[in-house]
């Protein structure tokens, strides 16, 4: 195992660690809806190439976005690593910029009370596609 491997392991663990430190009831259950999103959602556009959304909503019930707040940039970086390192695995290509934007949401309004996944491809502004003044 190189050093590479082992510094990435390490920085695994650490996400792994303050996922489940945010997250104390359902780190588990956030990740794999992520996940199945992104899965459910992929294109075949031919046997080399399999596109996936690149914009990820997480909702949370307020009380447990408030538990959250002050570590939300955090969070958000290690839950889009993880879908990263997913999409690696499987061989996706992202339509976009990857990023996973996590808000608050009345319970009521979330199909388990807790939380929410869903995604869009959003695509890549270019600089040149705006006019000239």
């Amino acid at each position: 195992m190189g050093m590479l491997s082992r510094w990435e392991l390490a920085l695994e663990r650490r996400q792994d660690a303050l996922l489940d430190k945010v997250f104390r009831r359902e780190p588990v259950e956030i990740i794999d809806a992520l996940r199945r999103e992104c899965d459910d959602h992929a294109v075949v556009c031919s046997e080399s190439r399999v596109v996936v959304p690149n914009a990820y909503e997480i909702e949370l019930a307020d009380s447990v976005h408030r538990e959250l707040a002050r570590e939300e940039e955090e969070v958000g970086q290690a839950l889009i690593d993880t879908l990263a390192r997913h999409g690696e695995e499987k061989g996706y290509e992202w339509a976009g910029p990857l990023t996973v934007h996590i808000t608050d949401t009345p319970s009521a309004h979330l199909p388990n009370g807790r939380y929410r996944v869903s995604s869009t491809p959003a695509p890549q502004v270019r600089a040149d596609s705006f006019p000239a003044h």
